[in-house]
């Protein structure tokens, strides 16, 4: 069942977006920029949309909802919260250097707790990705069984394909069309662009 339209626009709303020639955590270059920091400001503001995120991805019954530090912990705790679950999150240890190399994990604490737990990972914004593959790579250390993907706003068309060649569904309250490129297939670097740093 498709989210309705005041939900998709409410989404957006609640997001400052630039546009510029940005490196990305993943090692794509972007040309969107999306302001997140404010996004947890008012948490009743945000409540409608985690709860419809909570919708989406009951129906895959997680145990568990899991979220990279910051934002999206902030969210997967209010989505377990909705849906009376327990909640983890992972956090970064390192960005690394090339695409996908950063690395996330879970707090020692939680580890033992994860295995054979169902668990969706859920994030503020999907784009390249980077933040969901380290945390579902974290899990599998655990041996949790990852059963869905969601996001507030899922960003073109590499959510989907990084859900998808994780065998996981891509559950998303809103969509935004996006476009990323490796650094050396990169259009604005090709014109000259220097990079912006956010």
């Amino acid at each position: 069942m498709p989210n309705p339209p005041d939900l998709q626009d409410g989404v957006l709303a609640m997001m400052s977006a630039r546009a510029g020639h940005f490196p990305l955590e993943s090692g794509h270059h972007g040309e969107l920029w999306l302001e997140l920091d404010a996004l947890f400001w008012t948490p009743s503001d945000l409540e409608p949309f985690a709860y419809r995120l909570a919708e989406l991805i009951g129906p895959y019954e997680p145990d568990v909802v899991c979220g990279p530090l910051v934002g999206g912990a902030f969210l997967a705790q209010l989505v377990a919260m909705r849906l009376g679950v327990r909640f983890c999150h992972t956090e970064r240890t390192s960005p690394g250097d090339g695409l996908y190399a950063a690395t996330y994990r879970l707090p020692d604490a939680l580890t033992p707790r994860l295995a054979g737990l169902r668990v969706a990972v859920v994030d503020d914004v999907v784009n390249a990705g980077s933040a969901v593959r380290a945390t579902l790579a974290a899990l599998a250390q655990t041996d949790a069984r990852p059963v869905a993907i969601g996001a507030l706003l899922a960003l073109g068309t590499t959510p989907a394909a990084v859900a998808g060649t994780a065998g996981l569904p891509l559950e998303s309250v809103a969509t935004r069309e996006n476009e990323i490129w490796v650094p050396d297939r990169c259009p604005r670097c090709a014109n000259g662009e220097p990079l912006q740093k956010p």
